[in-house]
């Protein structure tokens, strides 16, 4: 097909324009070859005649299909005004800023914050597929991750383009995609600090531009290091071209770095102030550019972060503070005043107070600081010679030292961020992420645009190596014939400026001269290359500056500053100076060998894939721009060692206005970033790949019957292709795709519009025509029925008179009369003939069926009576054989019933020997019981009497003791008297005698008197003294009495107390009571102490006849159970005997009807002897139980009743012992009570029960057919059985009846043995089948039997047994679901378990809040022993966790089956809307083949629903799955539409209105309505119908405001 043939009528082209570049047009005529003009429309409706020529016709514009392609290699016309167009349309109309250009993401900076980054974008994002999802940062990120991870290569994201495109941004959302995706195990939150890098290499790399306000002025390669299992383990950064220049000089509208205005900015807090800085106007390096400020942008709080940013990495306080030193030094070295003294000096002042902070800041003497600012130091090989400095050289000399320090500290930023960054493990893989400078030229270029330019020749080149790399790969995939593609190759350009005697080379030649210039360099760039290298130019009009042909553009580099620039030095002793400096930072920055400023060199191995030159001077290293090249060699190897992905950043104006289209510019840079060339390379191949499914669904319509016909698609593509393009070579067939070469999509599209066209002209003409003709034959009834009318009228005008009128109806009379005469002959006739044809009709049917009938009946009779004769005879054969079978069956089945019944009575009688003994046992226990309450009341009947005697003794003893006391009192005053008067007297003596002295004085002699004194005086004394003795002897005599009686009180006192507990009685006595008796006082206390002592003892008598008393009780209890144990017992014997009858009147029938077993009767009669002899010594054990039970209730009746009239003895001492009595002979008659409805309800239940098994052997007695004689004679063995089993679990517990309140039922548990628990839990939770379980018995088996095994501990009384098996179950559970977690149906399965477990555990725990609706059965069920609320709060914690695995495997498996089945799958038939899959799936991860349907949704859904079904899962659980299940259909499917502008289209809403009424069909069809799950689809549904309606009006926005309630307005503005 000849290209001029798509320059056809209504055809669109693009012609240049000065404003927009390019501009649409309409051809008007068609174009044929040797035309000079093509007469085109313009789009304002103006014709324009196009001078052309056949060699340059104008580019074609695209079809309407591809306008607004998310992949501009999918583009039928790859050419620049469709890129230009196809950006326009994506970016100022649709709103969306990131397009890929085949492996270039092309990212337009949209100078306004997008919500398309927050952490649900980047999970959407997370495990797609590259050309799945809108184009996106996120979607470049996820495929370098994915390639690492499957590939286990590294990978690289290479982000460039002009300041203010947005590179930093992107290269940031690129960084945080990894740390969200790939979270670290450990605790470091390495990501975290990868992540806080950015900010304070931004701070102290990025400055304000006039084109950017946060412009990064260096470039900067981030590697991040994954571990094997693909998380974050560290960084690494190294960082290119520093732009220094900045830090002491700043363009108009321009600013410094970030750092220093922070700094500025928070001067005045007290940690700076030591720094002496103010604000920002004030320094010479901040205030040049005559704007420190930016709108928005608060330098103080931008500090603030800068700082957490710091201390997040792990720097200290005191290293910021270092840092912001050597900051404030800098500013404070910009502001120091340099003088000019004369022409050829300049100074100084030591006195400048910048100068001062400077050196006291960086530890400097500011002396030789001072001087050597001025001065500069020459040594030549004979002298050392100190030359000034001019002030401009001055001047040049501060700058150099500011730059240079700046730069160091840089460095060393980067150094201590990297060794933040460092890890200790082994780095697996990395992705790098490349932020570096485009392709730069301004009005005036220099030695940095020079560098920067030659970095994007290198990376273009490697751009350029890997798209027709990947174009190779590609090819070779789908076996399409290679053949070689001619791309621009810069290599030139590159020998250019790094080849042996290059641009950089002469540079640094020229730099090691000492006089160096410029201009000489320049001279010799001019001699060595104008005219030799076609790619580089000298200026016409000027003699200062040069021109290289870059890939991008030609650039007109100034040669002004280009040696200083690259030399970068600084004058040898202010270097010494810093050297030497007391800080030690600085002083580290200028040492002789310094640490390398990057550790990256020593830790990346990598190899390149190219090979590159390396520079062989040394001499070379030392400038900037070797530096520059050695380092843009290790990038290369890094780049070529690793896969590339390409974001492209674009600045759509300069006024940085957001959604503003800037056409100039943006082609100005699309030309500069290699996405042009990127087109050119494709354009040059085939461009344009198409699936064979996508390609027979989109141009179905231009096959043709024949070819429709054959089954494989694939042939029916390359037939159409044959057919429709004459030239083979304009197409290729691949394995999966068709690759096409530019403008054949653009040419398939025409044909496929034509042939609408043509189809939609045939169907109008059709329609037009039926219309056309249905008006005709309207009007032409019409006319015929007004021609009829009005002929009519005319004809009765014309013709009627009054005689025509009476003969017409005349006429009519006669005509009527005499038609209807012949009719009703006529019809006469007729129906004779027929009545008569019908009746020998009808008698001849009648007969011959009658006739048949009659040969049918005497067939019948016949055959009756034949069948019945052999049906006899058949019958009398095959019953004598069933009956010998029946009987040689029966014979051996009731042999083998007749020896298990002889073992279970052997077993029986056993079982009853071990009941009599048992009974003994309990006799013996209460004969016991009987003789030691005896003793016990024997002994208290003691007690008693001894306490009578010792309180009448006690009395005697102290009556007698106060008798003896008030004698001995009347004696001692007797002799008081006594004493007295004998005093009396002898005073009176003793007065008589002293008077007869004096008077015989005289008379007598001097010698007599003192003889007879002396006499006197002493028998007056012998007598006192014998007075005194017999007092004495009296008050001994009494003491002896007062001991005595002490003594016998204590003894009497211990007497009593050794006949009790004394420990127990002084417990009982106070402190006082007890010092009473123990003291040696008056007797009257001890009296008082022993009153309380006998009152205690009466209490301890008291408390041990109550106790005495409850003993009675708990015996009279026990007698009582035991009377009902034994009725029972005998019920059940009694049963026993009725069906050992029923079976011994069996076993008689069958011997009676057969006597072929005579053997049975003696085994009957034998067996009837054993049942007689069981029941004889049964009812003997019986008889002699009542026996005792009546004796042994008798005596304790009898005790009771003495035990009644000791304690109305004791009442009459005390009221309140009496009360406490009552009360308890009250609680006595309510336990009676109970005992007697107990007694009770098991009579009700023997009847029942008796009741049951009359109506069984009712049953079993009616019906006389053998065999269900037979199968009922089983069942009555197998209850037997039970009720044998049943039995001796009762004999078994009998030990245990003391010890509870009534009989425990062992209905619905299940009995094992604590030994046996492992297992338990082994077979019914570890290795449990659940599709076994869910086939062939019910699926709660697990949970029943579990909740019955619990049932039987509590029955025990077990805790131990109960808490083993709990935990043991609930450890189970866990382990089967942790080693099952991905296995739906286990989960499923042990869900529904586990809900069924912790439901029987509230339903029968015994709280009234889960026994609302039990039945009195159930409640007699329930736990009695524990309460379980803390195991039903674990196991609700276990299923909890069960159902967030099951609703996670659940969304897992249906997620990726989504977006295929609700939005790409095209159900509806005629409204394909499929569009070229472009370049950019060639680096997807995935090739999917194989797509998943609306019915594969359906399918996966009905898969859980009938999983969940057959698991007995609750209702209510199953509604909540689907509902969850239908949230996420809609939340994936509509966050997927919001990603996917090519999916918001009419027909994709009608596709997603007819899956949503599947899914509504789906939900009926379940019973799932009241589930809530169709109104999860609501906002997918009126997402649906709002791609439907129109969107133009007012009335359409306020029909869209009320109907779409569930969609947000940013949602709405999205999809409209």
């Amino acid at each position: 097909m000849a290209v001029a043939e798509l320059y056809t009528q209504y055809n669109r082209v693009w012609i240049p324009d000065p404003e927009e570049v390019w501009k649409s047009a309409e051809i008007a005529t068609d174009y044929r070859v040797g035309d000079k003009v093509l007469r085109l429309l313009l789009e304002d409706g103006t014709e324009l005649d196009y001078s052309v020529n056949p060699e340059s016709l104008p580019p074609l514009r695209n079809p309407d299909i591809l306008v607004g392609e998310n992949d501009l290699t999918a583009l039928s016309y790859l050419h620049e005004p469709a890129v230009l167009h196809n950006l326009r349309i994506r970016f100022a109309e649709s709103k969306l800023i990131y397009t890929y250009s085949g492996i270039i993401l092309v990212a337009m900076n949209p100078y306004k914050q997008l919500p398309i980054y927050g952490d649900a974008i980047i999970h959407a994002y997370s495990g797609q597929n590259m050309g799945d999802m809108d184009p996106h940062i996120f979607a470049v990120a996820e495929e370098a991750y994915k390639q690492m991870a499957r590939n286990n290569r590294n990978q690289s994201i290479i982000v460039s383009g002009e300041s203010g495109a947005g590179k930093t941004v992107s290269a940031r959302y690129a960084m945080r995609y990894f740390a969200t995706v790939s979270k670290s195990g450990s605790n470091a939150h390495v990501e975290d600090k990868v992540l806080a890098s950015n900010p304070i290499t931004e701070a102290v790399g990025n400055a304000k531009t006039t084109r950017n306000d946060n412009s990064s002025r260096f470039g900067k390669y981030t590697e991040i290091s994954f571990d094997e299992q693909n998380q974050i383990i560290g960084a690494n950064m190294r960082t290119y071209l520093l732009e220094k220049s900045r830090v002491v000089f700043q363009s108009e509208n321009e600013r410094n770095y970030h750092i220093f205005y922070q700094l500025c900015a928070s001067a005045q807090q007290s940690e700076f102030k030591h720094l002496k800085l103010g604000s920002a106007e004030e320094f010479n390096y901040t205030r040049m550019g005559g704007n420190t400020v930016i709108e928005g942008v608060n330098d103080r709080a931008e500090m603030v972060e800068t700082q957490k940013t710091f201390t997040l990495l792990g720097f200290k306080e005191d290293f910021q503070m270092d840092v912001f030193k050597i900051l404030a030094a800098i500013l404070h070295l910009g502001n120091v005043q340099i003088t000019a003294v004369g022409n050829e000096r300049s100074s100084v002042s030591e006195d400048d107070s910048h100068l001062k902070v400077f050196c006291e800041l960086l530890g400097l003497e500011s002396g030789r600081v001072a001087q050597w600012l001025c001065n500069r130091k020459i040594v030549t090989s004979s002298e050392t010679v100190v030359k000034p400095m001019t002030r401009p050289q001055a001047v040049n000399a501060r700058d150099a030292l500011a730059k240079k320090i700046y730069a160091h500290l840089f460095d060393f930023i980067v150094e201590r961020i990297n060794q933040a960054l460092q890890f200790s493990g082994k780095q697996h893989t990395f992705i790098g992420v490349l932020d570096i400078y485009g392709f730069e030229t301004f009005d005036v270029n220099s030695f940095e645009q020079f560098c920067i330019n030659y970095a994007n020749e290198k990376l273009q080149q490697q751009f350029n190596m890997h798209v027709f790399k990947l174009e190779q790969e590609e090819y070779m995939k789908e076996d399409i014939p290679w053949t070689l593609i001619d791309f621009y190759d810069n290599q030139p350009v590159i020998d250019l400026i790094e080849a042996k005697m290059g641009i950089l080379e002469l540079l640094d030649e020229e730099c090691l001269l000492p006089h160096g210039t410029d201009e000489n360099w320049l001279q010799k760039l001019y001699n060595n290359f104008v005219n030799k290298n076609p790619l580089f130019e000298k200026p016409r009009m000027s003699n200062t500056s040069f021109v290289i042909q870059h890939f991008a553009d030609k650039v007109e580099y100034k040669c002004e500053g280009f040696l200083e620039k690259n030399r970068d030095t600084v004058y040898d002793m202010l270097v010494e100076i810093l050297r030497a400096s007391k800080f030690h930072l600085c002083a580290n920055f200028f040492q002789e060998n310094p640490a390398s400023a990057s550790p990256f060199g020593s830790m990346i191995t990598v190899k390149s894939a190219k090979q590159v030159i390396k520079p062989n001077s040394k001499h070379f290293r030392t400038t900037v721009g070797s530096k520059f090249r050695s380092s843009l060699y290790l990038l290369m190897e890094t780049l070529n060692a690793t896969t590339p992905h390409y974001v492209r950043c674009i600045k759509p104006n300069d006024e940085k206005l957001p959604f503003e289209f800037d056409s100039k510019r943006i082609v100005q840079q699309l030309r500069a970033c290699g996405v042009l060339e990127t087109i050119r390379i494709s354009a040059q191949s085939y461009p344009s790949r198409w699936t064979y499914i996508e390609f027979y669904s989109r141009y179905g319509i231009l096959m043709t019957k024949q070819e429709l016909s054959f089954s494989d698609k694939k042939e029916v593509c390359k037939a159409v292709l044959h057919r429709l393009i004459q030239d083979s070579n304009q197409y290729q067939f691949g394995k999966t795709k068709i690759f096409f070469r530019a403008g054949q999509v653009a040419y398939l599209e025409k044909l496929r519009l034509d042939k609408l066209r043509q189809s939609c002209v045939v169907i109008q003409k059709h329609i037009r025509g039926w219309l056309q003709r249905k008006k005709f034959l309207r009007e032409r009834r019409a006319a015929l029925i007004i021609q009829q009318y009005f002929r009519g009228q005319q004809t009765v005008r014309k013709a009627i008179t009054a005689v025509a009128l009476k003969e017409a109806w005349a006429a009519i009379i006669i005509q009527k009369h005499c038609r209807g005469y012949l009719v009703r002959n006529l019809y006469q006739l007729i129906r004779v003939a027929t009545i008569t044809i019908q009746a020998y009709t009808r008698g001849f049917l009648a007969r011959r069926r009658y006739r048949k009938m009659l040969e049918e009946h005497k067939a019948v009779i016949l055959q009756k009576y034949a069948r019945a004769w052999l049906a006899r005879r058949r019958f009398q054969s095959i019953r004598r054989f069933v009956l010998n079978i029946q009987l040689t069956y029966r014979v051996q089945r009731l042999q083998k019933k007749l020896e298990d019944q002889n073992k279970e009575n052997h077993g029986l009688v056993e079982k009853l020997t071990s009941l009599a003994a048992l009974r003994a046992g309990d006799v013996e226990k209460i004969q016991k019981l009987e003789a030691e309450l005896e003793r016990a009341a024997a002994h208290r009947r003691n007690y008693e009497e001894k306490g009578k005697r010792y309180r009448d003794a006690v009395e005697e003893k102290l009556a007698k003791l106060q008798k003896h006391n008030s004698e001995l009192e009347t004696q001692k005053d007797q002799i008081q008297l006594k004493l007295q008067e004998k005093t009396e007297e002898l005073k009176e003596k003793m007065d008589n005698l002293t008077k007869q002295l004096f008077d015989d004085v005289q008379k007598e002699e001097r010698q007599r008197m003192p003889v007879f004194c002396l006499l006197t005086i002493s028998e007056f004394e012998k007598e006192i003294q014998l007075l005194q003795a017999q007092k004495i002897d009296v008050e001994k005599h009494v003491q002896s009495q007062k001991r005595e009686m002490r003594e016998k009180m204590s003894e009497i006192t211990k007497q009593l107390l050794e006949s009790y507990d004394i420990e127990d009685v002084r417990s009982r006595l106070s402190v006082e009571d007890l010092e009473h008796l123990n003291e040696d006082g008056e007797l009257w206390f001890a009296y008082e102490g022993l009153k309380k002592a006998t009152r205690v003892l009466e209490s301890h008598f008291q408390s041990q006849k109550e106790c005495y008393e409850k003993e009675i009780e708990a015996l009279n209890f026990k007698v009582v159970h035991l009377s009902q144990e034994i009725n029972h017992l005998q019920k059940l014997f009694r049963e026993e005997n009725d069906i050992n009858e029923s079976i011994r009147l069996e076993v008689t029938r069958l011997t009676s009807e057969n006597m072929m077993i005579p053997d049975f009767k003696q085994q009957i009669s034998e067996l009837e002897k054993q049942k007689q002899d069981l029941e004889i010594r049964l009812n003997e054990q019986t008889e002699k139980m009542k026996g005792k039970l009546e004796e042994l209730s008798n005596q304790l009746n009898r005790s009771q009743e003495e035990e009644g009239t000791q304690r109305k003895a004791m009442e009459a001492q005390n009221e309140i012992h009496t009360k406490e009595k009552e009360k308890l002979i009250g609680k006595i008659q309510e336990m009676q009570e109970a005992s007697d409805h107990l007694k009770k309800q098991f009579e009700t239940e023997s009847e029942v029960k008796s009741n049951f098994w009359q109506e069984a052997s009712r049953l079993t007695l009616e019906n006389r057919d053998l065999e269900e004689e037979l199968d009922m004679k089983d069942r009555v063995i197998k209850k037997l059985q039970d009720q044998v089993k049943t039995l001796s679990r009762t004999v078994g517990k009998a030990n245990d009846v003391h010890s509870s309140s009534g009989p425990k039922e062992y209905l619905g548990m299940l009995q094992y043995k604590r030994e046996d628990e492992a297992k338990l839990i082994q077979n019914l939770i570890l290795d449990l089948k659940p599709r076994g379980v869910v086939v062939n018995m019910i699926p709660g088996l697990p949970a029943h039997i579990l909740f019955m095994c619990v049932r039987y501990a509590d029955s025990l009384n077990d805790a131990n047994m109960l808490k083993s098996l709990m935990n043991s179950t609930i450890n189970g559970i866990k382990q089967v679901v942790k080693e099952h977690l991905e296995d739906f149906e286990m989960l499923s399965f042990w869900l529904s378990n586990t809900c069924h477990f912790l439901n029987c555990l509230k339903q029968y725990s015994g709280e009234e809040e889960f026994m609302k609706h039990n039945s009195p059965h159930q409640n007699k069920n329930c736990l009695n022993n524990f309460d379980l609320s803390e195991y039903r709060q674990i196991l609700s914690d276990v299923a909890i966790r069960i159902y967030h695995q099951f609703i996670i495997i659940m969304e897992k498996n249906i997620q990726p089956i989504i977006v295929p089945g609700m939005l790409e799958y095209e159900s509806l038939q005629g409204i394909s809307g499929l569009k070229p899959t472009g370049f950019r799936k060639r680096s997807s991860s995935v090739d999917d083949t194989d797509g998943y349907t609306m019915t594969s949704v359906l399918q996966q859904l009905s898969y859980f629903y009938t999983t969940m079904c057959q698991n007995g899962l609750d209702p209510e659980l199953v509604r909540q799955a689907v509902k969850q299940l239908f949230f996420l259909i809609g939340a994936v499917t509509l966050n997927s539409l919001f990603l996917r502008k090519d999916m918001c289209s009419c027909r994709k809403g009608m596709q997603i209105r007819c899956n949503i009424s599947y899914l509504e069909e789906w939900l009926k069809d379940k019973n799932l309505q009241n589930s809530l799950a169709k109104e999860t689809l609501e906002p997918l549904s009126q997402a649906a119908w709002l791609l439907q309606v129109k969107k133009t009006t007012d009335s359409d926005a306020k029909e869209i405001y009320e109907r779409c309630t569930s969609l947000s307005a940013v949602q709405v503005t999205g999809l409209a």
